[in-house]
């Protein structure tokens, strides 16, 4: 059946014309329920093991409509529900009222545990409706929601099994929309009404809005932020600048942003609630410069907020509503000229689930209370500010680890355990820092080698690699190493040099382009290294078995291969595919001892004490072109074998055998960020390291002149050069820590795209490197 849609369209020229587009009504569009015997579907999404709840005592699906996805998502999100259809009508909506609500919305739809099922009620022959003469189009589609909630009703009870004894119930907290459905039979509830009948899941009450109380809580008047089409014509004329805000550790009303000003990288301070404006750490903002009058200065103390955690009673009122907490935070003493800003609008959410814990003294009422009450909410991360919640469970949930989320300022928490458990613990920090620790997904999995652990490598895969099995290539890791994705090899030349090869695992054989694998890494980006376990970015049957370069197996790899003169001087370099097999794998301290042990004096150990000698005058190199040596401790944990508890600690000691390694790494990705450059000049991925602020080192060179120190950093050389100096002969720790004070006050190296900056602004500050990239450790860094 063919209807056809007419509307008025403007033109570019102001002239209107007349658009028609035809819409095709179908009857072969199916219910998707899976015990119907009216409709010829080969495959079901709805159960017939329906809903059930208090209220609604017999199996049921619900059709939810817009504003309850819009408002209600982390309802629909939650596992007690499931079997929900899905109007095509609602779907369209949503597409284009909120991005992140649909794609959440999708991501539901996409889960087969869920059940959701799309029902393309604007194409079915029986449920499409044209809009009415003066009809709203809200009115409109609200009315196309009832219908084929009706037509749906109507269907399952035309069943002569089981299914006739399955009910559709529409879910709107539209009075007026659910007043119409009650007065046309249909069966209609409020999100409030229904989740309260799911006496199984009372922690949905609290997780349900109530846009009363949100209101109630808003003390403080913010300015409106700018719209997204203000925001870009800022910053391309230059009035706004972005940057990802970073929150000071000690003071959640601190924060600042990286941004180019007067062509300088500098930092902008943004102090204060009305200037941070609802923006929280991670958020990328847009930021208008204060004007120069108001530019403040650096706090000589930093305000913490213990004064506050002290006093958090007087936070709430007597009848548990939160007050607008003091503006003292916001006015401090400072020494020294900086820009400072204020957020006008947010470009991108960093929104995620927060670990925190319920203060108790924010808890008023008795155990026995069935009222629900304003509760604080302390974050583990102190740059997020106190967070009030509302709930019915405040004491079942103190001494608990809960998660709450922030989706438009509601706000909403899960229990995750005791607090002090290890793996509550252990759950807290990653949820904190927001890494993907759960298992690889079935999707993801389906794109590992059939064969398993049984997967080899075969003459086959010789095709267009170097054979560079016969070679004396061996690995150099930290004990312990399962994911081995580098390794080394030298040979002496007959005219004197070195041939020197850095072999990196050849993980795009297995991880395609665009894959769910390829998206999982990416969205993972990195191995965690934990006390007692890590969290892989790729699953294990890779890491640590099919791409792993272990010793006396062939693998496959990516080989970047120098002739270095005896001085280590680059005399040409290649890059090939290549098909490798290690002779050993090695720690640290085994070659270590090899190097040192005069009675080795086998092929590899002689190859490994050449490639020491190398690694050295490289190491020289970096150093005389203005490369900082800063300190940054490791520790290491010795674990209880049973329990895997942490039982001691001790510092990680480096030997010569770690500078070798990472010296030939640097000049692996020095070599390969070259190559890439030269052959996609406006696309290559690369990384710099921005030189430091001033501010931050004139503290620095401050604090130290009492001992006649100062600190030069006009370039890395000066820098590197004046810490040299820094040392007093009675304290052998002392430059050592002032060190570790100098890597703090380091920018953080950047990922960017070639084609986005000039060359000069290429340079890696701390490597006093022209150009750098990530080539090296593709098994645990996707970059």
């Amino acid at each position: 059946m063919l209807q056809s849609k007419s509307f008025l369209k403007r033109t570019k020229k102001g002239s209107a014309i007349k658009v028609v587009q035809e819409h095709y009504l179908r009857d072969d569009i199916w219910c998707s329920v899976e015990c119907c015997t009216l409709c010829s579907q080969t495959e079901s999404v709805l159960s017939s093991s329906a809903l059930l709840t208090q209220n609604i005592p017999r199996p049921h699906y619900i059709i939810p409509d817009t504003n309850v996805f819009m408002n209600q998502i982390d309802i629909i999100e939650h596992p007690a529900l499931h079997d929900v259809i899905v109007l095509q009508t609602v779907y369209e909506e949503l597409r284009h009222l909120s991005l992140p609500i649909y794609n959440r919305l999708r991501a539901l739809i996409s889960d087969q545990k869920k059940r959701f099922y799309v029902f393309s009620n604007e194409h079915h022959r029986e449920t499409y409706i044209q809009r009415l003469k003066d009809e709203s189009p809200n009115d409109r589609n609200d009315r196309a929601i009832r219908s084929a909630v009706k037509w749906y009703s109507t269907h399952l009870k035309k069943m002569k099994n089981k299914g006739s004894h399955i009910e559709v119930v529409l879910l709107t907290d539209d009075v007026g929309n659910r007043t119409k459905a009650l007065d046309e039979g249909l069966s209609a509830f409020s999100v409030r009404d229904y989740v309260e009948g799911m006496t199984d899941t009372p922690e949905l009450v609290d997780i349900l809005e109530n846009s009363s109380n949100a209101e109630g809580d808003k003390k403080i008047l913010y300015d409106e932020h700018l719209t997204a089409s203000q925001i870009n014509n800022g910053i391309k004329n230059g009035t706004l600048h972005q940057g990802t805000l970073t929150i000071s550790m000690h003071n959640y009303l601190e924060g600042s942003i990286l941004s180019n000003v007067n062509s300088v990288d500098t930092q902008i301070m943004i102090l204060g609630r009305p200037c941070l404006n609802r923006a929280i750490q991670g958020d990328v903002v847009a930021v208008q410069l204060l004007p120069k009058s108001e530019w403040l200065r650096t706090p000589t103390a930093v305000v913490v907020e213990e004064e506050e955690e002290a006093n958090v009673t007087a936070d709430l009122k007597e009848d548990g509503e939160p007050k607008e907490q003091s503006d003292e935070l916001e006015n401090e003493v400072f020494e020294s000229s900086q820009p400072t800003g204020k957020v006008v609008g947010i470009i991108k959410r960093n929104w995620r689930p927060y670990c925190g814990f319920i203060s108790k003294k924010s808890v008023k009422k008795s155990t026995t209370s069935t009222f629900s009450e304003n509760v604080l909410v302390l974050p583990m991360d102190r740059r997020i500010p106190y967070i009030y919640i509302r709930t019915r469970q405040a004491h079942n949930l103190m001494g608990q680890r809960i998660l709450v989320s922030i989706d438009s300022w509601p706000k909403n928490s899960t229990a995750l355990g005791a607090a002090g458990d290890k793996s509550t613990e252990t759950e807290v920090l990653l949820l904190e820092h927001d890494v993907p620790f759960q298992g690889f997904a079935s999707q993801v999995l389906k794109d590992l080698p059939i064969e398993g652990e049984s997967w080899i490598v075969t003459e086959e895969h010789l095709s267009g690699r170097a054979d560079l099995r016969h070679l004396n290539i061996c690995s150099i890791d930290p004990p312990g190493c399962t994911d081995i994705d580098d390794a080394l090899h030298v040979r002496p030349l007959s005219n004197g040099n070195y041939e020197v090869g850095v072999h990196i695992a050849d993980v795009t054989h297995f991880v395609k382009p665009f894959t769910a694998m390829d998206e999982e890494a990416a969205n993972r980006g990195t191995t965690v290294y934990l006390v007692n376990k890590r969290i892989d970015m790729l699953p294990e049957l890779l890491g640590s078995n099919l791409c792993s370069l272990r010793e006396k197996v062939d693998r496959l790899a990516f080989s970047c291969i120098w002739e270095l003169t005896p001085d280590a001087e680059i005399v040409n370099v290649n890059f090939t595919k290549s098909m490798i097999s290690s002779k050993a794998s090695l720690t640290y301290e085994e070659a270590q001892i090899l190097i040192d042990d005069p009675r080795k004096q086998d092929d590899l150990t002689k190859g490994i004490r050449i490639l020491n000698q190398l690694a050295k005058k490289l190491h020289k190199r970096r150093i005389d072109r203005g490369a900082i040596t800063l300190s940054s401790p490791e520790v290491r944990f010795q674990l209880d074998f049973d329990s895997q508890d942490p039982v001691d600690v001790e510092m990680k000691e480096l030997r010569e055998t770690n500078a070798l390694v990472e010296e030939f790494m640097l000049l692996a990705n020095i070599s390969v960020a070259e190559k890439i450059y030269s052959k996609f000049p406006a696309s290559s991925l690369l990384r710099r390291h921005p030189p430091p602020t001033s501010t931050k080192l004139e503290e620095l060179s401050n604090a130290i002149k009492p001992f006649n120190l100062s600190l030069e950093f006009e370039t890395s050389k000066a820098l590197a050069d004046s810490l040299d100096r820094a040392m007093l002969p009675d304290d052998p720790y002392f430059n050592k820590l002032l060190r570790i004070l100098t890597t703090r006050a380091m920018m953080q190296a950047l990922y960017f795209c070639s084609g986005t900056l000039q060359f000069q602004d290429f340079r890696h500050y701390g490597l006093a490197a022209e150009i750098y990239t990530h080539f090296t450790s593709p098994i645990r860094r996707y970059s």
